[in-house]
């Protein structure tokens, strides 16, 4: 395995150990595989993905709208980079217009699915019904006009 100068940090961007130009070669696929290997032989796993809270993601939008701090600040107390910073703004933004988009008053009211099953259920019956009062006055038409439908 070929010495390339710097550490594969397990979650997040590496630092260069030697600023040496043999330590900008490029190193094959095989070196790559050994490299992760040994990582997870040494118990050197991924660490796991932090997820903000949406209380979390939106007191960091403020902190870094308010303009307080220098923004690096806060995203290297947050562990977090710019582009996730970038990320939460967006959110807030969509998330800002799709409720002031939404009108006020009253909400559709939504119906429990046990009424909805029972509403369906009485529907076919009366389509049942109705169709058979069709028949029997289909029948009784024939009856009183002798089978003609033109009387």
């Amino acid at each position: 395995m070929r010495d390339l100068g710097w550490q594969r940090e397990p979650a997040g961007r590496p630092e260069p150990t030697q600023a040496t130009p043999a330590s900008w070669e490029v190193g094959t696929m095989s070196d790559e595989k050994n490299r992760d290997s040994k990582a997870k032989e040494s118990g050197q796993g991924k660490k796991e993905r932090r997820v903000f809270s949406a209380e979390k993601k939106y007191q960091i939008f403020l902190e870094a709208q308010r303009g307080e701090k220098p923004v690096g600040e806060i995203l290297r107390r947050e562990g977090i980079y710019s582009s996730d910073l970038a990320r939460i703004q967006k959110q807030v933004r969509e998330g800002a217009l799709e409720r002031l988009s939404a009108r006020s008053g009253t909400k559709p009211k939504t119906v429990p699915a046990e009424a909805c099953e029972a509403l369906k259920r009485e529907l076919e019956e009366k389509e049942r019904a109705l169709a058979e009062q069709a028949v029997d006055l289909a029948v009784l038409r024939k009856k009183n006009n002798g089978g003609s439908w033109d009387r």
